[in-house]
């Protein structure tokens, strides 16, 4: 992870894609699906966008902790971006 990271906040700083310059915060998640929920991951993707105005990334994720039964500390939660 820390070389995705760092290639990819590399790539996003050298081309600008971002108005301020871009930093990954510590630690990550992951959750994974089966070869038989291919579709729903594809149908999610395509419709991201127009989901996350319904529901922000950090909601769905909390969401996603909970779902999978994972114990989380609130204070290694991410912030809302602004």
């Amino acid at each position: 992870m820390q070389s995705v990271k760092g290639k990819s906040s590399k790539y996003i700083n050298d081309h600008s894609l971002t108005p301020h310059r871009f930093e990954w915060q510590e630690g990550y998640g992951v959750f994974s699906y089966g070869q038989s929920q291919i579709d729903s991951v594809y149908k999610y993707i395509q419709e991201q966008e127009e989901h996350h105005k319904k529901q922000t990334f950090r909601e769905e994720y909390l969401e996603f902790l909970q779902k999978f039964k994972i114990e989380y500390d609130e204070q290694y939660i991410f912030k809302e971006l602004i």
